[in-house]
C-alpha cells in the first residue's frame, strides 16, 4: 500500500478545517484565545498630552528667550484635573502620567534640574516638546488597536481593559475528546501489574491542547470491537474532534480503523511516510474530525503536534504552521525512505538557534521527551545531515 507523504497528509488535513464560529467572553478570561473582532480605540491613545518623566513643565518660548530658572507655581500629579500655568516664565512641577498643564509644552526631568527654594534651575540644554507623549500619538479614536485573528496575550488583555472591552469576541474552540484503547493501560492512580502500564499519552496530548485553552475530555475503551464502535459512535454525536491513541496499526486487537469505517467516518489516509508515527489515520464525518494516532507515546505526541495543532490553528484563523527553523548542531545520519522527526535539545550559539540530536530509544521512549524541546523534520531524500544545515523545528516546549 502506498504511503501518504508528510506534505500530502498536511495538505489533506488543512483542506478539512472548520470554522466553529464566535463567542463573547469576559476579557480577563481571553488569554490565549483568538480574537474574532477588532479591538477599537474608544478614545485617542494616549487620551491627553501625557507627561513621561517626573520634573517640571515649562513654556518652550520662555526657554528660547533665555529663561533658565523657573519658579514653581503648583504641582500637577497623575489623576488630577489639568492645571494652568499663569506666569509664562514660571513652571509647574509634574509627575509621570499626569496631563500636561495648559500653557506648557516641554518637560524637564528632575535629573536636569537644581531645585532650591521652590525654584528650578536648568543644568542642561533642552529640546522643544521633550518628555511629552502627545494625544493620539499611538492610536486615534475609532481605529483598530488589536486586529482580528490575533492570539491574545498579556499586552492584548491590557488593551482590552484600556478600551473598556469588558467582553471580547473570540473564535469558538472545538469540543475535543481523547480516546485511549488497550487492555495494557491502567489509570494513573492504580498500581500496574508486571504486564501493564499507566495511561500517559492522554495527559501529554491534553497538556499540548491547553496551550490553546482547550480542555479535553478522556475516554478509555478496552480492546473489543463492539465496545470500540459503540464508544466512537457516541463520541461522534457529542464532540467536534476525536483524538484516538492506539489501535490503528495491524495487530489483532487494533480495532479502531474497522470501528471508524463502521460508523461512517470517511478515511482520507491511513499510514504516513514518516518515523515515528507511520500508522497515523485521518478522517471526517460531516462536521466531525477524527485524528487516530499510533499508541506509542512519542508517535502519538508527534502526530498531535505536527498535524492536529496546525489544523486547530487554521480553524481558529491563525497561520497553520507555527514551526521555526534551527541549525543542526552536529552531523547526523539516518538511512530510510521515511521523513524522520528527530528529537532535539535547543540552545543558542550567538544569534543562531541550534538543535542538538537526542535520539532516545525509539517511539516508546517518552521519557526522552523531557530532555528535548522539539522535533526537527528531516527529509527522506537525504541520508547525511550536516552540522549547520537548517531544518524546521516543531516545538513542544513553547518557552524555547
Amino acid at each position: 500500500m502506498k504511503l501518504t507523504s508528510v506534505i500530502e497528509a498536511t495538505n489533506i488535513i488543512l483542506a478539512n478545517t472548520i470554522d466553529f464560529g464566535n463567542e463573547s467572553i469576559p476579557f480577563e478570561k481571553a488569554h490565549r484565545r483568538v480574537l474574532a473582532q477588532d479591538l477599537i480605540a474608544d478614545r485617542d491613545f494616549p487620551p491627553f498630552d501625557r507627561v513621561t518623566m517626573d520634573g517640571i513643565a515649562i513654556r518652550w518660548e520662555s526657554y528660547e528667550n533665555g529663561q533658565r530658572d523657573f519658579r514653581i507655581e503648583s504641582t500637577q500629579t497623575a489623576g488630577e484635573a489639568q492645571h494652568t500655568l499663569s506666569d509664562p516664565d514660571a513652571c509647574i512641577e509634574v509627575m509621570t502620567g499626569s496631563i500636561l498643564p495648559i500653557n506648557t509644552d516641554t518637560v524637564v526631568k528632575y535629573e536636569d534640574l537644581d531645585m532650591r527654594d521652590k525654584i528650578a534651575y536648568l543644568t542642561t540644554s533642552l529640546k522643544k516638546g521633550q518628555n511629552v507623549h502627545y494625544k493620539g500619538e499611538d492610536r486615534v479614536v475609532g481605529k483598530p488597536i488589536v486586529c482580528t485573528n490575533t492570539l491574545l496575550g498579556p499586552p492584548e488583555i491590557a488593551i482590552a481593559a484600556s478600551v473598556g472591552a469588558s467582553e471580547v469576541t473570540v473564535k469558538k474552540l472545538p469540543s475535543v475528546v481523547i480516546i485511549t484503547s488497550g487492555d495494557e493501560l491502567v489509570p494513573v492512580w492504580q498500581e500496574p501489574l508486571p504486564h501493564q502500564i499507566r495511561s500517559s499519552n492522554v495527559y501529554c496530548i491534553a497538556d499540548l491542547l491547553k496551550f490553546y485553552q482547550i480542555e479535553a475530555d478522556f475516554i478509555h475503551i478496552p480492546d473489543n470491537l463492539t465496545q470500540t464502535q459503540a464508544t466512537i459512535g457516541q463520541a461522534l454525536l457529542q464532540y467536534d474532534v476525536l483524538i484516538l491513541c492506539g489501535g490503528v496499526s495491524q495487530g489483532k486487537k487494533d480495532f479502531i480503523p474497522k470501528a471508524l469505517e463502521a460508523e461512517g467516518v470517511k478515511k482520507y489516509f491511513h499510514k504516513v511516510s514518516q518515523q515515528p508515527g507511520k500508522p497515523f489515520w485521518f478522517g471526517t464525518k460531516d462536521t466531525k474530525t477524527v485524528f487516530a494516532l499510533p499508541g506509542n507515546p512519542v508517535s502519538s505526541f508527534l502526530c498531535a503536534r505536527r498535524y492536529f495543532i496546525p489544523w486547530l490553528r487554521q480553524c481558529l484563523g491563525l497561520p497553520a504552521l507555527d514551526n521555526i527553523y534551527v541549525a543542526l548542531a552536529e552531523d547526523y545520519s539516518y538511512s530510510s525512505q521515511l521523513t524522520y522527526f528527530l528529537q532535539v535539545k535547543i540552545f543558542q550559539n550567538d544569534a543562531t538557534l541550534m538543535a542538538k540530536p537526542i535520539t532516545g530509544h525509539g517511539s516508546g521512549d517518552f521519557a526522552n521527551l523531557a530532555d528535548t524541546q522539539g522535533f526537527i523534520e528531516l527529509p527522506f531524500e537525504k541520508k547525511l545531515f550536516l552540522k549547520g544545515e537548517i531544518f524546521p523545528l516543531w516545538r513542544y516546549n513553547f518557552i524555547v
